[in-house]
């Protein structure tokens, strides 16, 4: 006989994680005993950082390299603030402060380029 734990990502289960997962990401200094949800959750909030900077970038209408330093600050500077001073979590328990900050960076980076320039392409050439 087979047993399921109760925590597993089935059935019913799943809905009711994916919100805990959800109310922790949003409440101050939250316990993650699964980091591997901590981490999600700095993947996901990257890419739709990212993206919506790449639609702010194109419509400001921002260019160069200024637009590129600009997206490694905010986007690093604003998880970095996440982790250590919104959740305070032990970084050390993720590999450090750097492990953290680079987590889905670069899947971020794509996201954010291509956003940038098709909004940039279509708003401002004929």
């Amino acid at each position: 006989m087979s047993r399921t734990k109760p925590n597993e990502k089935n059935g019913n289960g799943a809905k009711s994680s994916e919100s805990s997962v959800w109310i922790r990401a949003f409440t101050a200094n939250s316990e993650w005993p699964d980091k591997e949800e901590f981490l999600d959750v700095i993947y996901w909030s990257r890419q739709i950082i990212g993206i919506l900077m790449g639609i702010l970038w194109g419509l400001i209408p921002l260019k160069g390299f200024l637009g590129l330093l600009l997206f490694v600050v905010v986007n690093g500077g604003s998880l970095y603030l996440y982790f250590s001073s919104f959740q305070q979590v032990d970084e050390e328990e993720f590999g450090g402060a750097w492990e953290l900050t680079k987590e889905g960076f670069m899947t971020s980076f794509a996201g954010f380029l291509v956003t940038w320039i098709i909004i940039y392409s279509g708003l401002h050439f004929d």
